[in-house]
């Protein structure tokens, strides 16, 4: 499925089948002035990676494979964690240190949905490497016309 992220128009597609046809490890799908909708693609025995975002709620959906969500007050204290499958949704409130890996033996498949938007108009990341390297660069920046923007910032582990 071919999807362009027309920023803040109205737009419709096909979420479940451009989830499982993606293998990038992340595609912005749309981008609008208070959310963002990204697809992401884990490899087996990969994962999203331990982040914290300060000013931002999170919503992601499973649509294929099997992954183990962790999340916690501190990168060290991931109290939560709870299998997952397709099918199955994780809230990340913001503040939360979060992972998402995936336990499966085929690719993870999920769109992810940001409050506010947090990544660049249309960014294609086709490995995780390729995301750190895009943010460290300046790369992967919300667009100046959206309404809100998350000043609280992200963290790794």
């Amino acid at each position: 499925m071919d999807i362009t992220d027309n920023g803040p128009k109205p737009n419709a597609f096909d979420i479940e089948s451009a989830t499982t046809e993606n293998a990038d490890y992340r595609r912005v799908a749309w981008t609008g002035k208070h959310l963002q909708v990204t697809l992401m693609s884990i490899e087996p025995g990969g994962a999203i990676g331990l982040e914290v975002h300060h000013g931002t709620d999170q919503f992601l959906r499973i649509d294929a494979g099997k992954g183990r969500a962790k999340m916690g007050p501190s990168k060290d204290d991931l109290s939560f964690q709870q299998d997952v499958e397709d099918g199955w949704s994780i809230q990340v409130p913001a503040g939360t240190w979060h992972d998402v890996e995936n336990t499966g033996d085929e690719p993870l498949r999920l769109y992810a949905i940001y409050a506010p938007t947090h990544h660049a108009q249309g960014i294609v990341q086709k490995a995780p490497e390729d995301a750190e390297k895009d943010e460290e660069q300046g790369r992967d920046e919300p667009p100046p016309w959206i309404d809100e923007v998350d000043d609280q910032g992200e963290e790794t582990a």
